[in-house]
């Protein structure tokens, strides 16, 4: 789409798919990991002590995946290169 795509819509939806199947992939490698570290902290018998900071630093990253997956399917780097194209054109390059 944007600057210059010379790619089929095909070959966009195929890499659209790829994108949302890694995406999954985080996510359920997210949920059996640390369901997994949660049993183990509270295994120790000593209540929960840290599996929560690896959920916390992970999940984080699982956010930043998620919204970047969004993001690209959302046409927003689309919108935005037609935006500025259109004041470059226009002489005005400011944001």
């Amino acid at each position: 789409m944007g600057q210059g795509d010379t790619t089929t819509p095909e070959e966009r939806a195929q890499e659209r798919a790829k994108q949302y199947v890694g995406l999954l992939w985080h996510l359920a490698v997210f949920i059996i990991v640390n369901g997994f570290l949660w049993g183990l902290d509270f295994a120790k018998g000593d209540g929960l002590n840290w599996a929560y900071l690896v959920t916390i630093m992970w999940g984080i990253g699982l956010a930043f995946h998620i919204a970047a997956y969004w993001l690209d399917g959302s046409g927003f780097q689309d919108r935005a290169y037609r935006r500025f194209l259109a004041k470059e054109k226009d002489g005005n390059p400011g944001d």
